[in-house]
């Protein structure tokens, strides 16, 4: 069906109704109208959205996370990075000594401090962070 002749059977549906007239006199070829749309049964979606709407974790016990640890921040202007080069020494935020942030994702997760396993530097975790509350609190100290 094209556009004219959808509106031209909503117009014909409409005349119908306000004379008294069943809709399925309209139809030309004498076929049996389309079945009336049902009303959709919302319950079996509700039971079915209210009732497991925890995911197993298992399932999640394969995800990749990726996980940055962070030893410290600081701001410069362009002038002073463009005079940076072997040998120069960037100063951060962080005292010696203070614990480093360890997120993962984007998300601040444990702090800790570094580590030298070998010949490569490692992490060990001396705070986990429980909650998005206990984020708040330590980001706020």
């Amino acid at each position: 069906m094209n556009p004219a002749e959808i509106d031209a059977l909503v117009a014909s549906a409409q005349a119908a109704k306000a004379a008294g007239q069943p809709i399925s006199s309209l139809l030309e070829d004498g076929t049996a109208p389309a079945p009336a749309a049902r009303t959709p049964q919302l319950a079996d979606f509700e039971q079915t959205m209210l009732g497991s709407t925890e995911v197993p974790i298992g399932m999640l016990l394969d995800l990749t996370l990726p996980v940055s640890i962070e030893l410290g921040r600081t701001s410069m202007m362009v002038q002073e990075i463009l005079r940076l080069g072997r040998g120069s020494v960037i100063q951060l935020d962080r005292l010696a000594g203070e614990p480093i942030d360890i997120y993962v994702g984007e998300r601040r997760f444990a702090e800790g401090e570094v580590v030298v396993l070998g010949e490569h530097f490692g992490v060990r975790i001396t705070r986990v962070l429980a909650n998005r509350g206990a984020v708040g609190a330590a980001n706020a100290a």
